[in-house]
């Protein structure tokens, strides 16, 4: 699945959808994220690496200001998305997480029905114009979610109702209605069965179409199998950052490679 044209030709700007720059996350007195730039591509997978409480999580987080519901929180430093500053004033969290949508660790459908799930973002965000548009925008998303043929006869059935891996999918479906241009996942698959884990995987790759796309994962074999580039954090620290292929399989610093072979973790 890696794409090889990444190699070939230079990063250019606008390949670059959100540019972090010397960021900063504290949690009280405690620095959680140190100093971490990286720039994230469009239409591309972003794997974060490295063992738990080594940050992944919380930088993620960064990228949709989801840290700003946690009071003592405070962030640092730049994260533009498409040039602009995700933290000005100006900007409206709600907003900002409709462009950049968020799948959880754990499916969380809302106790409403398929329908109503995946029809509540572009809803609240007035993006149809009548029943037909809604109706449109649900199947489309479901689609995009590999979903559609599995629930299309029973929309009104409620979404808790469905397997693990079909409520992963719903929340995919939930994230893409709002049509974000990111799409960011916090260990997507760490719930689910093998079988649902290879689903949402296989996802992944088409949704970096039309997305880019930023997942945190434990596993390093599905950072290798679903990713182009790849950033191992270790401490806090954005250890090293680059092609998943070369992360693996030449890493640069010492620590990185310790990760890979199973030395720390």
């Amino acid at each position: 699945m890696n794409d090889m044209t990444l190699t070939e030709r230079a990063v250019s700007a606008q390949d670059i959808k959100i540019a972090a720059k010397d960021v900063q996350v504290f949690y009280g007195d405690t620095h959680a994220i140190k100093d971490v730039s990286v720039d994230i591509l469009d239409k591309t997978v972003t794997a974060f690496i490295g063992p738990s409480g080594c940050g992944k999580s919380t930088f993620l987080r960064t990228l949709n200001r989801m840290n700003d519901t946690i009071d003592i929180c405070r962030v640092e430093g730049d994260i533009l998305l498409d040039g602009e500053d995700i933290y000005d004033k100006k900007v409206d969290p709600v907003q900002l997480r409709a462009k950049v949508g968020m799948v959880f660790q754990k499916p969380n459908p809302f106790p409403k029905s398929i329908y109503d799930n995946v029809a509540y973002g572009p809803k609240i965000h007035g993006l149809t114009r009548s029943k037909a548009e809604l109706d449109e925008v649900v199947e489309s998303s479901l689609k995009k979610a590999a979903l559609w043929n599995e629930v299309k006869d029973r929309l009104h059935a409620p979404g808790t109702g469905l397997s693990g891996g079909q409520q992963q999918r719903l929340c995919i479906a939930r994230a893409v209605a709002t049509s974000p241009e990111v799409l960011l996942m916090d260990e997507p698959c760490s719930a689910l069965d093998p079988i649902a884990t290879a689903q949402v995987e296989e996802l992944i790759d088409e949704l970096r179409e039309n997305f880019s796309v930023v997942i945190v994962t434990h596993s390093m074999q599905q950072a290798a199998r679903v990713s182009q580039r790849t950033a191992f954090f270790h401490l806090g620290n954005l250890v090293e950052f680059g092609e998943t292929g070369q992360i693996f399989t030449n890493p640069q610093d010492p620590r990185t490679e310790s990760y890979i072979t199973g030395r720390i973790g």
